[in-house]
């Protein structure tokens, strides 16, 4: 044997012997961990346990439970999403290409060529409720604010589908609007309910599609009513509930636990644009006249009685005596107005409309508007801490015959001078007198020369330093001029004279 062949076999040898080793290793390593296993576990399942909650208590919420089932169900498909498109144009810009003719224009050309205007197309998301059908019409109630100023209208019903539709009639004053689309098919109609009869603490429920989410419900309950002091002038009082209302909710449903519509969601308060448990809606009562006027007059007619309406603050009503009375101070009448006619002065405090109660000033404005021209009307007025009651004939508002300052008697807001007055103005504290607040731009107080922040003394030579001797005085139709006596500021004087009406 050569010697190669030797060292061949020596490590074929040696080959064998260590993959044996290997092999007896790896069958200790697993004998080894065969006796390290540990048992198997119990595997434990979940299984059916008596409910904590007693079959009593199990049966009340089941049942309020299977309400509000039944009113979703009921109220779903009265509730569409209102799709809008508002188109926009605006002047395209002229540039050439020269920085400084973008910001400055082109010196030597100041007249424009060609000027080129681009289409804007806004997409909007709010809600609406079918209120009426005639024929294969369906009218929807909704937001001005969502459908009013819109170019396009389509509707989504709850089972997806879309149909076009068109405004019928808007208005701001009460920011509704409705809109119509037609189809052959039946669809349900909202059961409007009676908001007059809404109580705090009452089941709320929201319907509409908030952040374009249709066919949302959620639920709360009445936080207050009566709540004033909407945005963009809203006349409205309103229902304010903490049931969840978002940005698209608008124009939809506010529904009481029997699934009537008591409400229509409108607004929100909120710092960051969401929800926080502020939200408002029209009170279903406010509307119901004018779904009427927007399908037979295509808008909302109101009643106008021709006064200028304020909220008397505290000193106001600690001079006049109605510190502990609820109502509306008509602090100006329209020359020639119901309210002239029928005998109503400025400096009446109106207490009492048609034998309700008047609240405050929004109050009274929306029952105002709500009366039909030609309706006689009754109001029971405070006046000189006697109450008198004055029957006046209503007469339609007319937005040219509301906006003619130059009938406004006197045009002039005037309250108490007081101590804060009196810092502001640096005054002498033996100064007394009535502090004007406002004067009405082309009213008979703009004409005469009075201006804000004098301080009127007297009227036609007469002391007037209280708000009783100023009324008194400023009604006295005994006197065929009127005119002021004012303190400007170290300046007293006298303004023009002014025929009386």
């Amino acid at each position: 044997m050569s010697l190669y062949e030797k060292l061949s076999s020596k490590k074929f040898f040696i080959f064998n012997l260590v993959l044996l080793g290997a092999l007896f290793g790896f069958s200790l390593a697993l004998f080894s961990f065969s006796l390290a296993k540990p048992a198997t576990k119990q595997v434990a399942y979940a299984q059916s346990v008596p409910s904590p909650v007693s079959s009593d208590a199990l049966s009340v919420v089941e049942s309020l439970q299977k309400a509000f089932r039944a009113v979703s169900d009921a109220v779903l498909p009265v509730v569409v999403q209102v799709n809008t498109v508002e188109i926009q144009k605006q002047q395209v810009p002229q540039f050439n290409g020269i920085p400084w003719e973008f910001f400055f224009g082109t010196p030597q050309d100041s007249t424009p060529k060609g000027n080129q205007e681009r289409e804007y197309r806004s997409k909007g998301v709010g809600s609406g409720i079918i209120v009426r059908k005639a024929g294969n019409t369906y009218y929807v109630l909704t937001n001005n604010h969502v459908a009013g100023s819109a170019s396009e209208i389509s509707i989504t019903v709850n089972d997806g589908r879309e149909f076009k539709a068109k405004l019928v009639g808007k208005d701001e004053r009460k920011d509704l609007a409705l809109i119509s689309f037609e189809s052959k098919e039946n669809f349900p109609i909202a059961v409007l309910g009676d908001s007059d009869q809404v109580k705090v603490g009452d089941w709320a429920i929201a319907v509409g599609s908030p952040l374009g989410l249709m066919s949302s419900v959620t639920m709360g309950i009445v936080s207050a009513v009566g709540r004033t002091g909407g945005p963009a002038g809203n006349i409205n009082d309103f229902i304010q509930t903490d049931a969840a209302i978002n940005q698209g909710n608008s124009g939809g449903a506010l529904v009481n636990i029997r699934g009537e519509v008591i409400g229509i969601n409108t607004w929100i308060a909120s710092p960051s644009g969401g929800s926080v448990g502020l939200g408002f809606s029209i009170p279903v009562n406010n509307v119901k006249r004018a779904i009427d006027d927007f399908i037979t007059k295509g808008q909302v007619k109101y009643g106008w009685l021709g006064v200028s309406l304020i909220d008397a603050d505290k000193d106001m009503a600690a001079e006049l005596g109605i510190q502990n009375r609820r109502g509306a101070l008509a602090s100006q009448v329209f020359i020639g107005s119901p309210a002239d006619k029928g005998g109503i002065l400025p400096g009446d405090f109106i207490i009492k409309l048609n034998d309700k109660e008047v609240r405050n000033r929004d109050q009274l404005v929306l029952a105002v508007g709500d009366l039909k021209a030609g309706e006689q009307a009754t109001f029971v007025v405070l006046r000189g801490g006697t109450e008198r009651t004055i029957r006046v004939r209503i007469d339609e508002r007319k937005d040219d015959v509301v906006a003619d300052n130059s009938k406004l008697w006197p045009g002039a807001i005037v309250t108490p001078v007081n101590e804060e007055i009196q810092k502001t103005l640096k005054l002498d504290v033996k100064v007394k007198g009535l502090y004007v607040v406002e004067v009405i731009a082309k009213s008979p107080a703009a004409v005469m020369g009075l201006q804000r922040g004098d301080i009127i003394t007297g009227i036609n030579g007469e002391s007037a330093r209280t708000l009783p001797d100023f009324y008194r005085l400023l009604n006295d139709k005994s006197k065929k001029d009127l005119w002021f006596e004012v303190q400007r500021g170290d300046t007293s004087l006298e303004t023009m004279r002014y025929k009386r009406p």
